[in-house]
Protein backbone atom coordinates (compact mmCIF):
# COMPACT_ATOMS: atom_id res chain seq x y z
CA UNK A 1 0.00 0.00 0.00
CA UNK A 2 1.70 3.61 -1.11
CA UNK A 3 0.07 6.48 1.20
CA UNK A 4 0.48 9.98 0.30
CA UNK A 5 -0.04 12.68 2.90
CA UNK A 6 -0.55 16.28 2.30
CA UNK A 7 0.72 18.16 3.37
CA UNK A 8 3.90 16.97 4.61
CA UNK A 9 5.87 17.26 7.94
CA UNK A 10 8.07 20.41 8.12
CA UNK A 11 9.32 23.15 10.37
CA UNK A 12 7.83 26.87 11.57
CA UNK A 13 10.14 29.20 12.91
CA UNK A 14 8.95 32.65 14.11
CA UNK A 15 11.04 35.60 14.87
CA UNK A 16 10.57 37.36 18.21
CA UNK A 17 10.24 40.98 19.99
CA UNK A 18 13.82 39.52 21.16
CA UNK A 19 15.48 40.96 18.28
CA UNK A 20 14.46 44.33 18.68
CA UNK A 21 17.07 44.05 21.97
CA UNK A 22 19.92 46.81 22.41
CA UNK A 23 23.14 45.64 20.84
CA UNK A 24 26.65 46.63 20.53
CA UNK A 25 27.69 48.92 17.69
CA UNK A 26 30.65 46.56 16.63
CA UNK A 27 27.63 43.61 16.06
CA UNK A 28 26.06 45.72 14.09
CA UNK A 29 28.31 47.50 11.72
CA UNK A 30 31.93 47.41 10.42
CA UNK A 31 34.87 49.74 9.70
CA UNK A 32 35.32 50.32 5.93
CA UNK A 33 38.60 48.89 4.64
CA UNK A 34 38.76 46.32 7.67
CA UNK A 35 38.45 43.10 4.90
CA UNK A 36 39.96 39.84 4.45
CA UNK A 37 41.60 39.56 0.98
CA UNK A 38 41.44 35.83 -1.02
CA UNK A 39 44.44 33.73 -1.58
CA UNK A 40 44.60 30.94 -3.55
CA UNK A 41 47.06 28.48 -4.82
CA UNK A 42 47.95 25.58 -6.51
CA UNK A 43 49.53 22.39 -5.09
CA UNK A 44 50.55 18.74 -4.06
CA UNK A 45 49.76 16.01 -1.28
CA UNK A 46 51.75 13.48 -0.63
CA UNK A 47 51.90 10.18 1.59
CA UNK A 48 48.41 9.04 0.75
CA UNK A 49 47.76 5.31 1.58
CA UNK A 50 46.87 4.75 -2.08
CA UNK A 51 44.14 6.86 -2.18
CA UNK A 52 45.67 9.41 -5.02
CA UNK A 53 44.97 11.01 -8.50
CA UNK A 54 45.70 8.34 -11.14
CA UNK A 55 48.21 10.07 -13.66
CA UNK A 56 46.13 8.50 -16.22
CA UNK A 57 43.19 10.37 -15.59
CA UNK A 58 44.75 13.52 -14.00
CA UNK A 59 47.94 15.11 -16.17
CA UNK A 60 47.80 17.68 -14.31
CA UNK A 61 48.95 15.73 -11.70
CA UNK A 62 52.22 14.41 -13.29
CA UNK A 63 53.30 17.45 -14.59
CA UNK A 64 53.01 19.24 -11.45
CA UNK A 65 55.04 16.23 -9.94
CA UNK A 66 57.85 16.21 -12.61
CA UNK A 67 58.41 19.58 -12.46
CA UNK A 68 58.63 19.38 -8.67
CA UNK A 69 61.16 16.34 -8.84
CA UNK A 70 63.52 18.88 -11.78
CA UNK A 71 63.96 21.48 -9.27
CA UNK A 72 65.04 19.05 -6.84
CA UNK A 73 67.32 17.69 -9.55
CA UNK A 74 65.78 14.29 -10.16
CA UNK A 75 65.05 13.88 -14.16
CA UNK A 76 61.96 12.02 -14.66
CA UNK A 77 61.03 13.81 -18.21
CA UNK A 78 61.28 10.30 -19.95
CA UNK A 79 59.44 8.06 -17.20
CA UNK A 80 56.31 7.46 -16.73
CA UNK A 81 54.94 8.11 -13.01
CA UNK A 82 52.57 5.53 -11.53
CA UNK A 83 52.25 6.33 -8.19
CA UNK A 84 48.89 7.18 -6.45
CA UNK A 85 50.63 8.68 -3.35
CA UNK A 86 49.72 11.91 -4.62
CA UNK A 87 47.25 14.72 -5.11
CA UNK A 88 46.58 17.69 -6.78
CA UNK A 89 44.94 20.05 -4.86
CA UNK A 90 43.46 23.56 -4.59
CA UNK A 91 44.34 25.67 -1.45
CA UNK A 92 42.82 28.70 -0.60
CA UNK A 93 42.87 30.78 2.33
CA UNK A 94 41.61 33.95 3.94
CA UNK A 95 44.41 37.31 4.41
CA UNK A 96 43.26 39.28 7.67
CA UNK A 97 43.96 42.74 7.79
CA UNK A 98 47.37 44.23 9.50
CA UNK A 99 48.61 40.56 9.11
CA UNK A 100 52.24 41.03 9.78
CA UNK A 101 55.25 39.28 8.39
CA UNK A 102 55.83 35.46 9.84
CA UNK A 103 52.15 35.80 11.07
CA UNK A 104 50.39 32.27 10.23
CA UNK A 105 46.80 31.55 9.12
CA UNK A 106 44.49 28.36 8.37
CA UNK A 107 44.27 27.31 4.70
CA UNK A 108 41.72 25.01 3.26
CA UNK A 109 42.55 22.18 1.11
CA UNK A 110 40.13 20.63 -2.03
CA UNK A 111 41.20 17.79 -3.99
CA UNK A 112 41.04 18.67 -7.76
CA UNK A 113 41.47 15.50 -9.42
CA UNK A 114 40.43 11.38 -8.58
CA UNK A 115 41.83 11.25 -5.63
CA UNK A 116 39.26 8.99 -2.85
CA UNK A 117 41.09 11.01 0.14
CA UNK A 118 43.05 13.02 1.66
CA UNK A 119 43.66 11.01 4.92
CA UNK A 120 47.51 11.26 6.22
CA UNK A 121 48.64 13.33 3.08
CA UNK A 122 50.88 16.46 4.07
CA UNK A 123 50.68 19.55 1.57
CA UNK A 124 53.83 20.76 0.07
CA UNK A 125 55.08 24.51 0.09
CA UNK A 126 52.55 25.67 -1.88
CA UNK A 127 52.26 29.56 -2.71
CA UNK A 128 49.77 31.54 -1.85
CA UNK A 129 48.70 34.51 -4.09
CA UNK A 130 46.22 37.31 -4.36
CA UNK A 131 44.13 38.97 -7.10
CA UNK A 132 46.79 41.10 -8.11
CA UNK A 133 49.53 38.11 -8.74
CA UNK A 134 51.73 38.58 -6.10
CA UNK A 135 52.56 36.00 -3.39
CA UNK A 136 50.97 37.00 0.30
CA UNK A 137 52.00 33.54 1.86
CA UNK A 138 53.14 30.41 1.22
CA UNK A 139 51.75 27.15 2.60
CA UNK A 140 52.78 23.55 3.68
CA UNK A 141 51.91 21.10 6.56
CA UNK A 142 49.72 18.06 7.47
CA UNK A 143 45.79 18.44 6.06
CA UNK A 144 43.52 17.19 8.36
CA UNK A 145 40.50 15.17 7.41
CA UNK A 146 37.56 14.73 9.35
CA UNK A 147 35.57 12.76 6.77
CA UNK A 148 36.55 8.96 5.73
CA UNK A 149 35.58 6.83 3.25
CA UNK A 150 36.35 2.93 3.63
CA UNK A 151 34.69 0.19 0.77
CA UNK A 152 34.62 -3.39 0.39
CA UNK A 153 33.45 -5.69 -2.12
CA UNK A 154 30.28 -5.38 -1.78
CA UNK A 155 29.61 -2.60 0.09
CA UNK A 156 30.73 1.23 0.51
CA UNK A 157 30.87 3.62 3.10
CA UNK A 158 31.41 7.44 3.07
CA UNK A 159 31.21 9.71 6.30
CA UNK A 160 31.64 13.41 5.42
CA UNK A 161 34.26 14.69 2.38
CA UNK A 162 37.25 12.76 2.77
CA UNK A 163 38.62 15.17 -0.25
CA UNK A 164 38.59 17.93 1.49
CA UNK A 165 40.67 19.10 4.69
CA UNK A 166 42.40 21.89 6.39
CA UNK A 167 46.05 23.05 7.46
CA UNK A 168 46.05 24.38 11.00
CA UNK A 169 48.07 27.33 11.16
CA UNK A 170 49.83 26.15 7.81
CA UNK A 171 50.41 29.07 5.72
CA UNK A 172 53.23 31.88 6.70
CA UNK A 173 52.69 35.88 5.42
CA UNK A 174 55.55 36.68 3.68
CA UNK A 175 53.78 40.00 2.19
CA UNK A 176 51.60 42.33 4.04
CA UNK A 177 49.15 44.96 2.55
CA UNK A 178 49.73 48.39 2.83
CA UNK A 179 48.39 50.03 6.12
CA UNK A 180 46.07 53.03 5.47
CA UNK A 181 44.54 53.05 8.97
CA UNK A 182 46.87 55.27 10.79
CA UNK A 183 46.31 58.07 7.73
CA UNK A 184 42.62 57.57 7.36
CA UNK A 185 41.00 61.07 8.19
CA UNK A 186 37.19 60.01 9.15
CA UNK A 187 36.20 56.50 10.04
CA UNK A 188 33.19 55.21 8.10
CA UNK A 189 31.19 52.63 9.68
CA UNK A 190 28.97 50.30 7.12
CA UNK A 191 25.81 48.95 8.78
CA UNK A 192 25.95 44.85 7.82
CA UNK A 193 21.92 45.35 7.43
CA UNK A 194 21.82 49.09 5.78
CA UNK A 195 18.57 50.75 7.45
CA UNK A 196 18.28 54.31 7.90
CA UNK A 197 16.82 54.22 11.13
CA UNK A 198 19.27 52.13 11.95
CA UNK A 199 21.94 54.88 10.44
CA UNK A 200 20.53 57.88 12.56
CA UNK A 201 20.21 55.82 15.71
CA UNK A 202 23.74 54.89 15.18
CA UNK A 203 24.54 58.20 14.71
CA UNK A 204 22.71 59.92 17.81
CA UNK A 205 24.70 57.24 19.71
CA UNK A 206 28.11 58.76 18.69
CA UNK A 207 27.21 61.93 19.03
CA UNK A 208 25.83 61.13 22.51
CA UNK A 209 28.65 59.85 23.61
CA UNK A 210 31.42 62.49 22.32
CA UNK A 211 29.72 65.40 23.01
CA UNK A 212 29.81 63.82 26.44
CA UNK A 213 32.89 63.27 26.92
CA UNK A 214 34.80 65.29 24.09
CA UNK A 215 32.02 68.45 24.37
CA UNK A 216 31.53 68.31 20.13
CA UNK A 217 29.58 66.09 17.58
CA UNK A 218 31.66 63.57 15.86
CA UNK A 219 29.22 61.76 14.02
CA UNK A 220 27.09 62.45 10.43
CA UNK A 221 25.28 59.88 8.69
CA UNK A 222 26.20 59.47 4.97
CA UNK A 223 23.48 57.98 3.63
CA UNK A 224 21.14 54.03 4.94
CA UNK A 225 24.79 52.37 5.10
CA UNK A 226 27.28 54.41 6.18
CA UNK A 227 28.09 56.76 9.14
CA UNK A 228 31.09 58.83 9.21
CA UNK A 229 33.44 59.71 12.34
CA UNK A 230 36.07 62.49 12.86
CA UNK A 231 38.62 60.95 15.00
CA UNK A 232 39.69 63.49 17.82
CA UNK A 233 43.30 64.62 17.49
CA UNK A 234 44.45 63.98 21.65
CA UNK A 235 43.71 60.10 21.03
CA UNK A 236 44.82 57.06 18.83
CA UNK A 237 42.62 55.51 16.16
CA UNK A 238 42.45 52.40 17.90
CA UNK A 239 41.53 53.81 21.50
CA UNK A 240 38.73 56.24 20.28
CA UNK A 241 37.32 52.61 18.01
CA UNK A 242 37.45 50.48 21.12
CA UNK A 243 35.14 53.39 22.98
CA UNK A 244 33.06 53.88 20.31
CA UNK A 245 32.33 50.05 19.11
CA UNK A 246 31.11 49.67 22.74
CA UNK A 247 27.58 51.85 22.40
CA UNK A 248 24.60 49.89 22.61
CA UNK A 249 22.14 50.99 20.15
CA UNK A 250 18.61 49.08 18.97
CA UNK A 251 18.46 48.42 15.12
CA UNK A 252 15.85 48.62 13.04
CA UNK A 253 14.14 46.12 10.96
CA UNK A 254 11.79 46.72 7.97
CA UNK A 255 8.88 44.34 8.13
CA UNK A 256 9.58 40.93 6.12
CA UNK A 257 8.48 37.10 5.89
CA UNK A 258 10.72 34.59 4.63
CA UNK A 259 9.61 30.76 3.40
CA UNK A 260 11.85 28.46 2.59
CA UNK A 261 8.73 26.17 0.20
CA UNK A 262 12.06 23.00 0.11
CA UNK A 263 12.74 23.21 3.87
CA UNK A 264 9.55 24.42 4.60
CA UNK A 265 11.16 27.11 6.83
CA UNK A 266 8.89 30.51 7.94
CA UNK A 267 10.49 33.07 9.25
CA UNK A 268 8.69 36.02 10.52
CA UNK A 269 9.80 39.53 11.34
CA UNK A 270 8.82 41.54 14.82
CA UNK A 271 7.42 44.33 12.83
CA UNK A 272 4.98 42.05 10.23
CA UNK A 273 1.49 43.29 10.66
CA UNK A 274 -1.55 41.36 9.27
CA UNK A 275 -4.73 43.34 8.74
CA UNK A 276 -8.11 41.23 9.76
CA UNK A 277 -9.13 38.85 7.83
CA UNK A 278 -10.87 34.97 8.08
CA UNK A 279 -9.00 32.00 6.63
CA UNK A 280 -9.27 28.55 6.19
CA UNK A 281 -7.78 25.79 5.15
CA UNK A 282 -8.25 21.98 4.69
CA UNK A 283 -6.00 18.92 4.70
CA UNK A 284 -5.91 16.30 1.81
CA UNK A 285 -5.24 12.64 2.35
CA UNK A 286 -4.55 10.59 -0.99
CA UNK A 287 -4.05 6.57 -0.24
CA UNK A 288 -3.29 4.23 -3.01
CA UNK A 289 -3.62 0.61 -2.31
CA UNK A 290 -2.35 -2.32 -4.53
CA UNK A 291 -4.15 -5.67 -4.19
CA UNK A 292 -3.00 -7.95 -7.00
CA UNK A 293 -5.47 -11.47 -7.45
CA UNK A 294 -4.16 -14.50 -9.20
CA UNK A 295 -6.05 -15.88 -12.00
CA UNK A 296 -6.11 -19.56 -12.75
CA UNK A 297 -8.14 -21.58 -15.42
CA UNK A 298 -10.48 -24.06 -14.18
CA UNK A 299 -9.52 -27.46 -13.18
CA UNK A 300 -10.41 -29.17 -16.04
CA UNK A 301 -9.82 -26.72 -18.97
CA UNK A 302 -7.10 -27.95 -21.49
CA UNK A 303 -5.75 -24.41 -22.43
CA UNK A 304 -4.94 -21.88 -19.40
CA UNK A 305 -2.70 -19.65 -18.27
CA UNK A 306 -1.84 -18.64 -14.71
CA UNK A 307 -2.00 -14.74 -14.78
CA UNK A 308 -1.76 -11.56 -11.99
CA UNK A 309 -4.52 -9.18 -12.18
CA UNK A 310 -3.97 -6.09 -10.60
CA UNK A 311 -6.59 -4.54 -8.17
CA UNK A 312 -5.42 -0.68 -7.17
CA UNK A 313 -8.09 0.77 -5.01
CA UNK A 314 -7.41 4.85 -4.70
CA UNK A 315 -9.04 6.95 -1.49
CA UNK A 316 -8.94 10.35 -1.23
CA UNK A 317 -10.52 12.00 2.08
CA UNK A 318 -10.53 16.22 2.68
CA UNK A 319 -10.35 17.15 6.68
CA UNK A 320 -13.06 19.91 7.35
CA UNK A 321 -12.15 23.39 7.13
CA UNK A 322 -12.54 25.46 9.90
CA UNK A 323 -12.84 29.41 9.20
CA UNK A 324 -10.95 31.77 11.42
CA UNK A 325 -10.20 35.06 12.05
CA UNK A 326 -6.53 35.61 11.73
CA UNK A 327 -5.48 39.54 12.86
CA UNK A 328 -1.57 40.37 13.87
CA UNK A 329 -1.65 43.54 15.47
CA UNK A 330 1.60 42.35 16.88
CA UNK A 331 4.04 39.16 16.55
CA UNK A 332 2.80 37.29 19.10
CA UNK A 333 -0.82 37.49 18.10
CA UNK A 334 0.18 36.61 14.42
CA UNK A 335 1.54 33.77 15.62
CA UNK A 336 -1.40 33.06 17.86
CA UNK A 337 -4.00 33.27 15.36
CA UNK A 338 -1.95 31.01 13.15
CA UNK A 339 -1.28 28.09 15.91
CA UNK A 340 -5.13 28.05 16.88
CA UNK A 341 -5.92 27.16 13.45
CA UNK A 342 -4.09 23.87 13.55
CA UNK A 343 -2.06 24.15 10.26
CA UNK A 344 1.42 22.11 9.76
CA UNK A 345 3.79 24.49 8.17
CA UNK A 346 2.98 23.79 4.48
CA UNK A 347 -0.43 24.90 5.04
CA UNK A 348 1.06 28.00 6.70
CA UNK A 349 3.08 29.02 4.09
CA UNK A 350 0.50 28.87 1.63
CA UNK A 351 -1.97 30.73 4.19
CA UNK A 352 0.82 33.92 4.45
CA UNK A 353 1.20 33.43 0.49
CA UNK A 354 -2.75 33.83 -0.01
CA UNK A 355 -2.69 36.62 2.73
CA UNK A 356 -0.35 38.32 0.78
CA UNK A 357 -2.19 38.19 -2.44
CA UNK A 358 -5.09 39.66 -0.75
CA UNK A 359 -3.49 42.64 0.65
CA UNK A 360 -3.90 41.89 4.21
CA UNK A 361 -0.23 41.07 4.87
CA UNK A 362 1.73 44.17 5.86
CA UNK A 363 5.14 42.99 4.69
CA UNK A 364 7.57 41.72 2.04
CA UNK A 365 7.09 38.80 1.14
CA UNK A 366 10.05 36.74 0.12
CA UNK A 367 9.75 33.09 -1.37
CA UNK A 368 12.90 31.33 -2.04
Amino acid sequence: MIRLVLPVVMIFIAATEASQAMVRIKDIAHLRGMRDNQLVGYGLVIGLNGTGDSMRSSPFTEQALQSMLERMGVNVRDVSLGTANVAAVVVTAELPPFAGFGSRIDVSVGSLGDASSLQGGTLLVTPLMGADGNVYAVAQGSVFVSGFSAEGEAEQLTQGVPTAGVVSNGALIERTLPDQFAELPALIYELRNPDFKTSVRVTDAINAFTMNRYGVKMAKELDYRSIEVQRPVSMSAVRFISQIEGLMVQPDSPAKVVIDERTGTVVIGSNVRVSTVAVTHGNLTVRVSEQPQVSQPSPFARVGETQVVPRTAIDAEEGDGQLKIVQGTDLQTLVRGLNRIGLKPTGIIAILQSIKRAGALQATLVVK
